[in-house]
């Protein structure tokens, strides 16, 4: 009796140390450099935020601008001390934004090189997936990248309309400042996605070509 409870303590001892095992072998690798050659795994792509950092400072710095923007006159009563502030915030979002969580949460990065004519040359560029389509990229960061990325520099557009229509002309200034840091990103990541202007060009013209087919379809279906 006693040997078989026993063996049956060291089955589910066993057991646990399998599931444990099997629960390590689920985590995921960060992203690797751009130049270097990813490990083909066969893992789907998860929702699960990968890179909690990075996810979290692509929303703080452009959100806490917003945030001093609407709430300096309550904040403080001097301009030039709102007025550091969120050129500060917008500056560092830049800054994160292109250089780290760009790369980090959907894979793409852009950036300009001058060479040695003096010509300056922009690069944009998206990580290539591997052959068996292996995602590395967490769709939960993507929707958190893209969301934080179109959203904030429609507000600065929304914000850059009402100082000039109320006659703010001393917050215009700070405000170009938002629609240019933020509008600069948002245009530098679109070209990355979706490549260059002959691309864009390409898809729009596609796109309203496959709409007007619909409707001749449907038009020609109900007749």
């Amino acid at each position: 009796m006693l040997l078989m409870i026993l063996s049956c303590v060291l089955l589910n001892c066993s057991a646990h140390v399998g599931n444990r095992r099997l629960d390590s072998n689920d985590d995921t690798e960060d992203v690797s450099l751009f130049d270097a050659e990813e490990e083909t795994t066969n893992r789907p792509r998860k929702s699960k935020i990968r890179h909690p950092v990075a996810s979290f400072f692509h929303l703080f710095f452009r959100v806490s601008a917003i945030v001093v923007y609407l709430l300096c006159e309550l904040l403080s009563s001097s301009f030039i001390t709102c007025m550091v502030t969120i050129i500060l915030l917008l500056s560092c979002d830049f800054w994160a934004v292109k250089n780290v969580t760009g790369r980090l949460m959907v894979g793409l990065r852009w950036w300009n090189h001058i060479d040695e004519d003096g010509k300056s040359h922009w690069v944009f560029e998206s990580r290539k997936e591997s052959s068996q389509e292996n995602k590395t990229v967490s769709e939960a960061e993507s929707r958190i990248f893209w969301l934080g990325l179109i959203a904030c520099p429609v507000l600065w557009v929304i914000f850059a309309f009402s100082a000039l229509f109320s006659f703010r002309v001393k917050w215009l200034a700070v405000v170009i400042m938002g629609v240019v840091l933020q509008g600069a990103n948002l245009y530098g990541y679109i070209r990355c996605k979706v490549g260059s202007r002959k691309n864009l060009t390409s898809m729009a013209t596609s796109y309203f070509g496959k709409q007007f087919l619909r409707q001749n379809t449907g038009d020609d279906q109900t007749s």
